[in-house]
This record gives C-alpha cells, structure tokens and sequence, in this order.
C-alpha cells in the first residue's frame, strides 16, 4: 500500500494500521472489510482524499484530528485541534471516580473539560447503573476555551446527555460563586471534582512528541517551570466546593507524584491513594475533603 509507504518513510509508526485506519475512514468501512477488499479500486475523490489524509499524518498531525475521532472508554468523541486527544490512561480517572461516587444523587464538576469525554463517560457508566428510578447524575463542565466547551457540548447531544450536564467558560472556578445554593450551577456544591489538567513543565514543550508539540493545544498541556501551576491552584480552591466527604480526583504526569504529596494540605485534604495506570506510573490522585 503507498500510503503505508509514505507514512513509514515519515517515521510513523505501525505505518500499515495507520493507513488502514485512514482508508477505511475514507470508505466507512471497518478494518475486516479493508484487509478482505484489498484489490478494489478507489474512486477518484476517494484516491484524493485518502492522499491528503496521509499527506497530513506524515506531516506529524495526529490521525485523530485528521478523523476527527477518537474512542475513549468505550465511546467515540469528536476531537479537534481545540481539545487534547483523550488517552487510554484518563481512562483510570473515570474508573476510580465510578468507585468512590456516592449511591444516592451525584453532582459532580469536571475542570478543564476539554472534549468532554471524561464527564460523559463517568454520566454515560452512571446511567446504565442507576435506571429503575435511581435519581440521576448531573455534572457541571469547566473548561477556559469555549471552542474546546463546543466540542464537548457536541459529545454530551452526540451521546444523548445534554439534559444532565451543564456547560461553563471559566478559568479553573473562577466564574463559579461562593457555594450557596446547590441548584444554582454557579453556587454549586459538590459531590465529587475531577480534572485532567495541564501538567507538563513548560520547560518541555519544545521536547515532546511532533504530534503533540504541534498540533495540541498548549494552553491545555503546559503549567509553569513544574508543570503544577494549575494542580497547586485547584488544590487551594476545589475543597470550597465540595462537600465535607466529598473527593477530587486529579491526573499527574510522570514523576510528579513525590511533589504531589508535598503540597497537599492535610488541614483540607486526606489522601487516600495515588493510582498507578497499566504501566506502572503514578497518574490518579485520589483525595477526600476533610469534614
């Protein structure tokens, strides 16, 4: 295949699956019907297009953006060049979330929603354990860039949650009032927070993948010389809006969780575990307010 060629003389890697996966895009087909169609032939608005497809991937953008794709907890999200891919290790994030929720009513805040995947999967996983009159859950979602708040108000409709998550610009809580009255989402207390936030040192912007240094939003990844600007500021300001008992759940970076535990203060947080993801890094922390 030429396009697996090309990609694999850009340095992509697994060349061949990437180009099987822009191809069957192009067609609308899955992998099975791409290996068992190998000899026909493409029209010639497919043949341009599956061309610029692999144009753009051997130029570093990353295959998602191209789609416009990405699956994430079982999922598909629309993803732009506004919002952060979502990556398999987030997913831990919803997992450990989905165990510490309380049985009864949740409202929870996702800050830095960005695609929206990570409040639509917990709301979407929520939904298939709590039907048969269980009340529902409800999630309000942050995020400073409102073209990022449009894709993820995109994902919320795609996957039918629009009436149980609520959308606000906002940097970190900024926009939110001080928490009076639970029904009002700008005076809100919560169940749970959980974020992905920015946390690579701006240090290594410049050193990170093409794929990632070129085509992701900064402002979503980097956070001062440590990386932990951000994760220092909603530390000091989500247990304002939680309530007593209630958890935050945040993900680190590499060899960030050592520093983590320095700054957590334990007159307003207990830390109750930092979860490794599949590869053994330190990603999830896990905290409760203190009552």
């Amino acid at each position: 295949m030429q396009g697996a060629h090309k990609l694999r003389q850009a340095g992509v890697a697994e060349a061949r699956r990437e180009a099987g996966s822009l191809l069957g895009h192009v067609l609308g087909r899955d992998r099975s019907f791409i290996l068992s169609h190998a000899e026909d032939a493409l029209s010639d608005e497919q043949a341009e297009r599956f061309r610029e497809f692999v144009e753009r991937r051997a130029h570093g953008e990353p295959q998602q953006y191209i789609t416009g794709e990405q699956e994430f907890f079982g999922l598909e999200f629309e993803v732009t060049p506004d919002v952060l891919i979502p990556r398999p290790e987030t997913e831990l994030l919803v997992e450990t979330a989905l165990k510490l929720i309380p049985e009864d009513a949740l409202y929870f805040c996702d800050v830095g929603t960005g695609s929206g995947c990570v409040a639509i999967a917990l709301l979407h996983e929520l939904s298939k354990t709590r039907d048969g009159g269980s009340p529902k859950a409800h999630a309000l979602a942050i995020d400073i860039s409102p073209a990022a708040l449009a894709v993820a108000e995109r994902n919320a409709a795609r996957h039918s949650l629009t009436e149980q998550i609520e959308f606000v610009v906002a940097d970190c809580f900024a926009a939110l009032d001080s928490p009076r009255d639970s029904e009002n989402p700008a005076q809100a207390v919560f169940d749970l927070i959980v974020s992905n936030p920015p946390y690579v040192e701006d240090g290594e912007h410049a050193s990170l993948q093409t794929e990632v240094r070129d085509f992701e939003p900064k402002l979503a990844l980097t956070a001062g010389a440590d990386g932990l600007d951000v994760i220092r500021r909603l530390l000091l300001e989500a247990g304002k809006f939680l309530k007593p008992g209630g958890h935050f759940l945040f993900e680190i970076g590499h060899q960030q969780s050592a520093a983590i535990e320095q700054i957590i203060d334990p007159k307003i947080w207990t830390l109750l575990r930092i979860h490794e993801d599949l590869q053994s890094i330190p990603r999830i922390v896990a905290l409760r307010k203190v009552s």
